[in-house]
Protein backbone atom coordinates (compact mmCIF):
# COMPACT_ATOMS: atom_id res chain seq x y z
CA UNK A 1 0.00 0.00 0.00
CA UNK A 2 0.73 3.69 -1.32
CA UNK A 3 2.39 5.42 2.15
CA UNK A 4 -0.33 8.50 2.92
CA UNK A 5 2.62 10.93 2.09
CA UNK A 6 2.87 9.71 -0.45
CA UNK A 7 -0.41 9.39 -1.90
CA UNK A 8 -1.39 13.19 -1.14
CA UNK A 9 1.88 14.33 -3.13
CA UNK A 10 0.59 17.35 -5.13
CA UNK A 11 -2.85 17.78 -3.12
CA UNK A 12 -3.92 21.17 -2.20
CA UNK A 13 -6.13 22.91 0.03
CA UNK A 14 -9.66 24.57 -0.29
CA UNK A 15 -10.24 25.55 2.70
CA UNK A 16 -7.11 25.43 4.96
CA UNK A 17 -8.13 24.12 8.81
CA UNK A 18 -6.60 26.63 11.25
CA UNK A 19 -4.61 23.97 12.74
CA UNK A 20 -3.47 21.02 11.02
CA UNK A 21 0.27 18.46 9.81
CA UNK A 22 1.27 15.48 7.86
CA UNK A 23 3.68 13.78 10.20
CA UNK A 24 4.51 10.27 10.31
CA UNK A 25 2.27 9.26 7.96
CA UNK A 26 -0.66 11.03 9.72
CA UNK A 27 -2.94 13.56 8.52
CA UNK A 28 -3.85 15.31 11.50
CA UNK A 29 -6.61 18.52 11.14
CA UNK A 30 -8.82 20.34 13.80
CA UNK A 31 -11.56 22.07 11.87
CA UNK A 32 -12.41 25.53 12.22
CA UNK A 33 -15.27 27.44 13.43
CA UNK A 34 -18.73 26.63 11.64
CA UNK A 35 -17.59 25.26 8.50
CA UNK A 36 -19.21 22.97 6.13
CA UNK A 37 -20.23 22.25 2.65
CA UNK A 38 -23.64 22.51 1.38
CA UNK A 39 -26.12 24.33 -1.20
CA UNK A 40 -29.52 25.55 -0.62
CA UNK A 41 -31.51 22.58 -0.73
CA UNK A 42 -34.30 22.58 2.43
CA UNK A 43 -31.65 24.85 4.63
CA UNK A 44 -31.61 27.92 2.28
CA UNK A 45 -28.02 28.56 2.40
CA UNK A 46 -25.15 28.19 0.82
CA UNK A 47 -21.75 26.83 2.41
CA UNK A 48 -18.29 26.44 0.87
CA UNK A 49 -16.13 26.36 3.90
CA UNK A 50 -15.23 23.29 4.70
CA UNK A 51 -11.68 21.65 4.86
CA UNK A 52 -10.38 19.56 1.82
CA UNK A 53 -6.98 18.26 0.97
CA UNK A 54 -7.67 17.62 -2.97
CA UNK A 55 -5.48 16.37 -6.07
CA UNK A 56 -5.89 16.29 -9.68
CA UNK A 57 -8.25 12.96 -10.92
CA UNK A 58 -9.31 12.49 -14.65
CA UNK A 59 -11.95 9.95 -15.64
CA UNK A 60 -12.63 6.40 -14.01
CA UNK A 61 -11.28 5.70 -10.69
CA UNK A 62 -11.32 4.03 -6.92
CA UNK A 63 -10.43 5.61 -3.31
CA UNK A 64 -10.55 4.71 0.21
CA UNK A 65 -10.04 7.34 2.64
CA UNK A 66 -9.38 5.65 5.67
CA UNK A 67 -9.69 7.83 8.86
CA UNK A 68 -11.09 8.77 12.47
CA UNK A 69 -12.63 11.67 14.18
CA UNK A 70 -13.87 12.43 17.76
CA UNK A 71 -17.63 13.13 16.77
CA UNK A 72 -19.29 15.05 19.53
CA UNK A 73 -21.70 18.02 18.20
CA UNK A 74 -24.30 17.89 15.76
CA UNK A 75 -22.98 17.22 11.87
CA UNK A 76 -19.68 16.77 12.58
CA UNK A 77 -17.93 14.94 9.67
CA UNK A 78 -15.15 13.49 7.94
CA UNK A 79 -14.75 11.51 5.14
CA UNK A 80 -13.62 12.14 1.55
CA UNK A 81 -14.33 14.46 -1.00
CA UNK A 82 -15.00 14.56 -4.97
CA UNK A 83 -15.45 17.74 -6.29
CA UNK A 84 -15.89 19.70 -9.61
CA UNK A 85 -16.18 23.10 -8.70
CA UNK A 86 -18.29 25.12 -5.98
CA UNK A 87 -21.98 23.85 -7.76
CA UNK A 88 -21.07 20.15 -8.00
CA UNK A 89 -19.40 17.69 -5.70
CA UNK A 90 -19.64 14.68 -3.65
CA UNK A 91 -18.96 14.04 0.06
CA UNK A 92 -18.97 10.80 1.73
CA UNK A 93 -17.64 9.76 5.52
CA UNK A 94 -18.69 9.53 8.82
CA UNK A 95 -21.12 12.44 10.03
CA UNK A 96 -22.59 12.93 13.46
CA UNK A 97 -26.39 13.40 13.81
CA UNK A 98 -29.07 13.23 16.34
CA UNK A 99 -26.35 11.58 18.99
CA UNK A 100 -25.03 8.77 16.47
CA UNK A 101 -22.60 8.22 14.02
CA UNK A 102 -23.71 7.74 10.12
CA UNK A 103 -22.37 6.45 6.59
CA UNK A 104 -23.08 9.78 5.21
CA UNK A 105 -23.05 11.02 1.75
CA UNK A 106 -23.94 14.41 0.25
CA UNK A 107 -24.66 14.85 -3.81
CA UNK A 108 -24.36 18.26 -4.94
CA UNK A 109 -25.27 18.64 -8.51
CA UNK A 110 -25.87 22.12 -10.20
CA UNK A 111 -25.86 24.13 -7.25
CA UNK A 112 -28.34 21.50 -5.09
CA UNK A 113 -27.56 19.46 -2.51
CA UNK A 114 -28.98 16.15 -1.56
CA UNK A 115 -28.30 13.84 2.04
CA UNK A 116 -28.87 10.12 2.44
CA UNK A 117 -27.89 8.32 5.72
CA UNK A 118 -27.33 5.03 7.15
CA UNK A 119 -26.98 4.68 11.28
CA UNK A 120 -24.26 3.04 12.49
CA UNK A 121 -23.94 3.63 16.13
CA UNK A 122 -21.22 4.48 18.48
CA UNK A 123 -18.46 3.77 15.56
CA UNK A 124 -14.63 3.86 16.94
CA UNK A 125 -11.28 3.79 15.25
CA UNK A 126 -10.31 4.03 11.59
CA UNK A 127 -13.19 3.77 9.60
CA UNK A 128 -13.21 3.42 5.78
CA UNK A 129 -14.67 5.19 3.14
CA UNK A 130 -14.89 3.94 -0.44
CA UNK A 131 -15.81 6.33 -3.84
CA UNK A 132 -16.02 4.67 -7.62
CA UNK A 133 -16.04 6.79 -10.09
CA UNK A 134 -17.54 4.73 -13.47
CA UNK A 135 -19.96 5.86 -16.29
CA UNK A 136 -21.22 9.07 -15.38
CA UNK A 137 -22.15 7.75 -11.88
CA UNK A 138 -20.56 7.14 -8.71
CA UNK A 139 -20.68 4.77 -5.90
CA UNK A 140 -19.66 5.14 -2.10
CA UNK A 141 -19.50 2.23 -0.20
CA UNK A 142 -18.49 2.26 3.76
CA UNK A 143 -16.46 -0.82 5.73
CA UNK A 144 -18.23 -2.06 8.55
CA UNK A 145 -16.33 -3.53 11.83
CA UNK A 146 -16.49 -7.00 10.02
CA UNK A 147 -14.78 -5.91 7.11
CA UNK A 148 -17.95 -5.88 4.92
CA UNK A 149 -18.30 -3.18 2.31
CA UNK A 150 -22.02 -1.90 3.07
CA UNK A 151 -23.50 0.45 -0.37
CA UNK A 152 -24.26 3.54 0.59
CA UNK A 153 -25.12 5.50 -2.30
CA UNK A 154 -25.36 5.22 -6.51
CA UNK A 155 -26.14 8.54 -7.96
CA UNK A 156 -25.72 10.58 -11.17
CA UNK A 157 -22.58 12.48 -11.84
CA UNK A 158 -21.02 14.73 -14.19
CA UNK A 159 -18.39 12.90 -16.64
CA UNK A 160 -15.22 13.96 -18.15
CA UNK A 161 -12.46 16.60 -17.36
CA UNK A 162 -10.35 17.20 -14.32
CA UNK A 163 -11.29 16.94 -10.38
CA UNK A 164 -10.09 16.70 -7.20
CA UNK A 165 -10.39 13.76 -4.77
CA UNK A 166 -9.22 13.55 -1.27
CA UNK A 167 -9.86 14.03 2.29
CA UNK A 168 -12.46 16.12 3.94
CA UNK A 169 -14.30 17.46 7.20
CA UNK A 170 -16.54 19.94 8.55
CA UNK A 171 -17.71 20.95 11.64
CA UNK A 172 -20.69 23.17 10.84
CA UNK A 173 -22.00 23.64 14.46
CA UNK A 174 -18.35 24.34 16.51
CA UNK A 175 -14.72 24.66 16.17
CA UNK A 176 -12.40 22.10 16.91
CA UNK A 177 -13.40 18.58 15.49
CA UNK A 178 -9.74 16.75 15.40
CA UNK A 179 -9.63 14.18 12.39
CA UNK A 180 -6.52 12.10 11.85
CA UNK A 181 -6.54 10.66 8.12
CA UNK A 182 -4.66 7.14 7.84
CA UNK A 183 -5.02 6.16 4.39
CA UNK A 184 -6.01 7.77 0.43
CA UNK A 185 -6.01 5.08 -1.79
CA UNK A 186 -6.54 6.23 -5.67
CA UNK A 187 -6.11 3.80 -8.23
CA UNK A 188 -8.40 2.36 -11.54
CA UNK A 189 -12.10 2.03 -11.00
CA UNK A 190 -12.70 -1.55 -9.77
CA UNK A 191 -14.61 -3.96 -11.44
CA UNK A 192 -18.23 -4.38 -10.69
CA UNK A 193 -18.05 -1.43 -8.12
CA UNK A 194 -22.16 -1.68 -7.14
CA UNK A 195 -21.72 -5.07 -5.99
CA UNK A 196 -17.68 -5.42 -4.65
CA UNK A 197 -16.97 -6.78 -1.55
Amino acid sequence: MERLQESLSGAEWYNAPPHWELKNDVLTLETGEKTDFWQDTYYGFHRDDGHFFGRDVVGDFTTVVGFEAEYETLYDQAGLMLRVDALNWVKAGIEFSDGVTNFSTVVTRNGRSDWSVISMPQVTGVQKIRLTRVAGAIITHGLDAHGKWHLMRLADFPEGGTAQVGPMACSPERAGLTVRFHTAELGPAIENPLHAT
